[in-house]
């Protein structure tokens, strides 16, 4: 695989991405070897779903790079969890190291991302976001936006009709791909359904992946298999 996250985007029907619980080779090669199309992992944040805190990228370089020459396909990173944790010269670092897009949340993200040329840029909006008011974005050089608008305390239930009536919004308002993060406890079967709503990407994060290289393999392959069934 040789390929970015916008061709991945433009060129599938949905697009199966894997939020990894922890930096670690073993678990990005689990997601990789079942079909995962990117996958995507963390610095200087403590994660809600997995409970993991993650350290500055000087923390994983060995690991990085180890993932990076096992994988050409699309790398993702959160940078932090607030803008004050992102630094200019730890962006440089990721991109030199051969990450090749970010995902933040929108309140998150320091004005300076947006002029970033090395890296493609995708946001998320959370469920304290206004989603009447997402407009127009490919002008400002975004690729995709996330969303990520399931209330905390509601992480693990099922999906319902009222999420994919949202995400259905979200995708006819905006003018690029929308992705969702497994907030909910996503199944298999659910995944024709949000791609009738116009949902692009699946993120497969701890809720439904849980947390070991098994675990990992499994739900990626019943995903991946729901996809490729579409």
């Amino acid at each position: 695989m040789n390929s970015s996250l916008s061709k991945c985007l433009s060129e599938k029907k949905v697009t199966l991405i894997v939020s990894l619980p922890e930096n670690n080779l073993k678990l990005a090669l689990a997601a990789l070897s079942e079909g995962a199309d990117a996958v995507k992992m963390h610095v200087n944040v403590k994660h809600r779903a997995s409970g993991n805190e993650f350290n500055a990228a000087e923390s994983y370089i060995d690991v990085f790079r180890h993932i990076r020459s096992k994988y050409t396909g699309p790398l993702g990173i959160v940078p932090g969890g607030s803008y004050e944790e992102i630094k200019q010269s730890e962006m440089n670092l990721l991109s030199q190291i051969g990450f090749d897009y970010f995902s933040i949340y929108a309140h998150h993200m320091p004005s300076w991302m947006l002029k970033l040329s090395n890296m493609e840029k995708t946001f998320a909006i959370s469920s304290d976001y206004d989603i009447e008011k997402m407009g127009q974005l490919r002008s400002l050089d975004i690729t995709a936006l996330e969303a990520s608008i399931v209330p905390g305390e509601e992480y693990g239930s099922p999906l319902t009709f009222k999420d994919i009536l949202a995400y259905k919004f979200l995708a006819e308002k905006v003018d690029v791909p929308v992705l969702i993060p497994s907030q909910r406890k996503l199944v298999p079967d659910d995944i024709s359904l949000l791609s009738q709503a116009g949902v692009k990407g699946i993120m497969l994060g701890a809720v439904v992946t849980a947390h070991t290289a098994d675990s990992i393999k499994s739900s990626v392959a019943d995903f991946r298999n729901a996809i490729d069934k579409i």
